[in-house]
């Protein structure tokens, strides 16, 4: 199976359809005013109405209000949301969207528990935890935390770059990789060259595996 790739905390039109004509699976834009990386409504939707199609839009929210999340869905084509703070289940699931459940990886947590009780979530994405940011670090966790076997896909974030792409297909076997700082030339801002460059590691290492 292959590996899909989503790059997240695209700020510039021109750096996601870089990205989607090298080959991205899907982009992700982040609604969270804290984030260096983060856009408003007006943006996104440049952002996304420049996008050549196949191309799949994750919105990014921690812990964010019902009215601005719908506000943004009812201006933005988004195919699936990304949950990056503490949000409960049903909180999830109220938009009658497809969505990500992130967890912020450390000790103790139970990721097959977390699966089942976002049983119908598209897939956990599994991130660093830091005490004092949600997501976008740059920091890699210990993988030997990701159980061999999950009822839910997973996608592996934290820490991704060139140099540990195709490691980290080949050790942790993802569904999908989420790489964000990893390719960037400047916070928000995308390497052309880099990206292409994760994606191609990322190939490679389907292709070994096979």
């Amino acid at each position: 199976m292959r590996t899909r790739v989503k790059i997240c905390g695209f700020t510039r039109v021109d750096d996601a359809v870089a990205a989607a004509h090298a080959g991205v699976d899907a982009i992700g834009l982040v609604f969270y005013p804290p984030s260096p990386r983060h856009v408003g409504i007006n943006q996104a939707i440049s952002i996304v109405n420049a996008l050549p199609a196949f191309t799949s839009v994750v919105a990014l929210f921690v812990d964010e209000q019902e009215a601005l999340i719908r506000e943004v869905l009812s201006y933005v084509q988004v195919d699936c949301l990304q949950f990056h703070g503490d949000e409960t289940p049903e909180q999830c699931r109220r938009y009658n969207k497809r969505y990500l459940k992130a967890i912020r990886m450390q000790d103790g947590i139970d990721v097959n528990q977390l699966a089942a009780d976002y049983h119908d979530a598209d897939g956990l994405l599994l991130d660093a935890y830091h005490p004092h940011a949600k997501g976008g670090t740059g920091s890699r966790f210990n993988w030997d935390l990701i159980p061999q076997r999950c009822t839910l896909p997973i996608i592996l974030a934290g820490g991704l770059e060139v140099a540990n792409a195709r490691q980290a297909v080949q050790t942790v076997k993802p569904y999908a990789l989420d790489v964000s700082s990893g390719v960037e030339a400047d916070k928000g801002i995308k390497d052309a060259q880099k990206m292409r460059a994760f994606l191609k590691e990322v190939n490679q290492g389907d292709t070994i595996i096979i």
